[in-house]
């Protein structure tokens, strides 16, 4: 039970902006990194959604006890003050989480103060414990696509949403083998309903299931619930009007619009007002795919935007917004909302840019065949940010998108190295020595460990998620030699590849995630001691480019130490993908 407490005297990391960034920009720049934020912000209910039926009841419960006690909780006594704390600790841990579940372990945690003190909250801030949590939200949501009804009252939602824990429940995973997931609804979803929606839905109908969830209202039927401002199907071209039936025959599904509806809305009307102040033709346009996507609930929308994004080279605004990684859904194909406003950094872009122009020579000194390369290499964009806004469950240090493998494979994707993050994270306010170094190796450990992290994320990033090519079928051929394929590991030709409509996601599941995250941290390992890469960096002397390598690698062995906390014995899962892919490298 204690295990699943909220953090407690947790480190704290500042997140902020140099000052001399944003001042900087001009009143044009000022006017569209705030209308970006704006649309960012407008979609943290979908996030709260997509964690737990319970997180968006929670923060409406939280924000109406903030308010009616005008942020002035109980103190009286050293009990009060200590009780406060415990919730306001907890409070915090779930707006950063942006729901009940750590978005680094996917696990839930509970308030460690004591629930007569949480409900004791709700009588100074007067709000009746036996009305419906629908009561705290606001006017203009639509409940038929949230969870609130969930909960008859607000006293239930406290002692089930809030503190209740069990063991399998409290983790991330499939509904019908025990586990939480809000991607899907109504009876229990299976591993073998997800398999053969991706086979003979998504795949035969080449729709993107990214911006969906899964209401399953029979054995054999299902809706599936597509993110849109419209709450009726605008887009028949490509997505069926009424019920279908599968290709088994058995199974029937209908696709339900306007999940959703407010936020996507909301998301669609600042991403207008930002339009009037883009910077070039390529980003109205690419705003205009978002909106699209946005309104219609249109994946191929999406996936036009991010082709547009990618093409948009080195902005000083830096943006990215839709339904992007798929690790917290079990089935692994379906996106969580994300977005990111961000202020390019050009002194430290210099270096990535280097590395960019560099990244061909790198490359090849990866331990395969140019057979598994693409055969032209478009060197990608590859810019050091500060973030501005981002919402989402959590920020990375560093982020390569699209995700979309015929995207990046014919357009391109970009390197984004979030500065003021790695910089965050290196100077958090923890007031214990780090785990697992030695006495010995603790001052190289604290002195190199930042400058260490941001050449890792760099390779891990650029050469890590950069490199490879999947083998694969197009409509209009293949990307390989068919008749003359390349060597596997057994020294033997392929025999196996993508055929039409495929993806890494569709096939690996929930392993593809933290394969990938693998892959990348292998090839920065592998890399870290390439003293070119380290002079890139600024690393010049063989002293310094010893100390960066040694804390490199001790940063690795810790994180996948630290790993372990996040595998569950008991039943046999791991809670981060990345976590999963430490321990592994």
């Amino acid at each position: 039970m204690s295990h699943f407490f909220a953090d407690h005297d947790a480190p704290l990391s500042m997140l902020s902006v140099k000052t001399e960034y944003f001042p900087q920009l001009t009143d044009k720049e000022q006017k569209y990194a705030h209308f970006m934020s704006k649309a960012s912000h407008a979609g943290s209910r979908v996030v709260m959604r997509q964690v737990s039926h319970e997180s968006e009841p929670i923060f409406d419960l939280i924000l109406a006890i903030h308010s009616k006690l005008n942020g002035k909780y109980p103190e009286d006594d050293i009990t009060q003050k200590q009780q406060t704390g415990l919730y306001l600790e907890y409070v915090s841990q779930f707006l950063s989480n942006l729901g009940n579940f750590k978005s680094f372990g996917d696990t839930k945690f509970i308030p460690r103060c004591e629930v007569k003190f949480f409900k004791q909250l709700l009588e100074l801030a007067k709000i009746n414990p036996c009305s419906s949590p629908l009561t705290l939200s606001p006017v203009d949501v639509n409940h038929e696509f949230t969870s609130h009804h969930l909960f008859s009252t607000i006293n239930e939602l406290i002692d089930i949403g809030i503190y209740h824990v069990e063991e399998k429940a409290a983790l991330l995973g499939f509904p019908s083998q025990g586990y939480t997931s809000a991607y899907y609804l109504g009876l229990p979803v299976t591993p073998e309903d997800m398999a053969l929606l991706k086979e003979q839905l998504f795949a035969e109908l080449a729709i993107l299931p990214e911006n969906t969830r899964i209401n399953k209202v029979g054995e054999n039927s299902f809706q599936i619930w597509v993110a849109s401002e419209n709450v009726k199907n605008q887009i028949t071209e490509t997505y069926p009007s009424g019920q279908i039936t599968l290709s088994n025959a058995v199974t029937k599904v209908e696709f339900i619009f306007g999940d959703h509806s407010r936020e996507m809305r909301l998301v669609a009307s600042y991403l207008k007002e930002a339009q009037k102040f883009a910077a070039n033709d390529t980003q109205k346009a690419m705003l205009q795919e978002y909106i699209n996507h946005f309104v219609t609930g249109s994946s191929q929308a999406h996936k036009e935007a991010q082709k547009l994004w990618v093409k948009d080279i080195s902005p000083v605004i830096e943006t990215n917004i839709g339904f992007i990684e798929t690790y917290r859904e079990p089935s692994g194909i379906i996106g969580e909302f994300e977005s990111l406003v961000a202020i390019q950094n050009k002194e430290r872009t210099a270096k990535f840019s280097s590395l960019v122009n560099n990244a061909e020579e790198f490359i090849s000194l990866l331990p395969w065949s140019k057979d598994y390369e693409k055969p032209i290499f478009n060197p990608p964009d590859f810019t050091s940010l500060e973030v501005l806004t981002f919402t989402g469950s959590g920020i990375p240090a560093g982020i390569n998108i699209p995700n979309y493998d015929d995207v990046r494979l014919k357009i391109g994707f970009k390197n984004v190295s979030l500065g003021n993050i790695l910089s965050a994270a290196a100077k958090s306010s923890s007031k214990h020595p780090p785990s697992f170094i030695s006495q010995e190796d603790r001052p190289i450990f604290e002195k190199y460990q930042s400058d260490s992290f941001e050449v890792q994320v760099g390779i891990h990033e650029l050469l890590g998620h950069g490199s490879g090519k999947l083998l694969t079928e197009f409509t209009d051929g293949f990307n390989f030699d068919k008749e003359n394929p390349p060597l596997g590991l057994d020294g033997k030709p392929v025999s196996t590849y993508y055929k039409v409509g495929e993806t890494w996601g569709s096939k690996f599941g929930q392993l593809a995630g933290p394969f990938e995250e693998c892959r990348a941290e292998v090839i920065a390992m592998f890399l870290l001691t390439n003293k070119k890469i380290l002079d890139i960096f600024g690393f010049h002397d063989v002293e310094s480019q010893d100390k960066v390598i040694y804390a490199g690698y001790l940063q690795m062995a810790r994180a996948g130490l630290l790993a372990l906390e996040y595998w569950n014995p008991k039943t046999g899962k791991w809670g981060q993908p990345h976590m999963q892919a430490r321990f592994s490298s």
